[in-house]
């Protein structure tokens, strides 16, 4: 009876330690350093064909907001218009 209370007194001391919050961390350190070589490695793959994507993407953005910038356009020639007839009208009726 005696080892059987050794036994789980042992069991449950490794328990407590394999779930020890520094085990954990220190677990994941480990994980991270191993990885982070090849996780580097595939950024640097992936980062001219991310930056290629992404200046497709905004130069065609820019394409598609092109038909706003005149439309913008075509209001500020409309504001400037009726201002300058608004100032003609006002110096008329002096």
């Amino acid at each position: 009876m005696g080892s059987l209370k050794v036994t789980d007194t042992f069991t449950e001391s490794i328990s407590v330690l394999a779930n020890e919050p520094s085990v954990a961390l220190y677990l994941l350190q480990e994980h991270v350093r191993r990885s982070l070589p090849e996780l580097a490695q595939h950024q640097a793959a992936m980062q001219p064909i991310y930056t290629a994507e992404y200046d497709r993407s905004a130069g065609k953005k820019l394409m598609d907001g092109s038909v706003y910038f005149r439309s913008v356009e075509g209001l500020l020639k409309q504001a400037i218009s009726i201002r300058d007839h608004m100032n003609a009208s006002a110096q008329g009726h002096r």
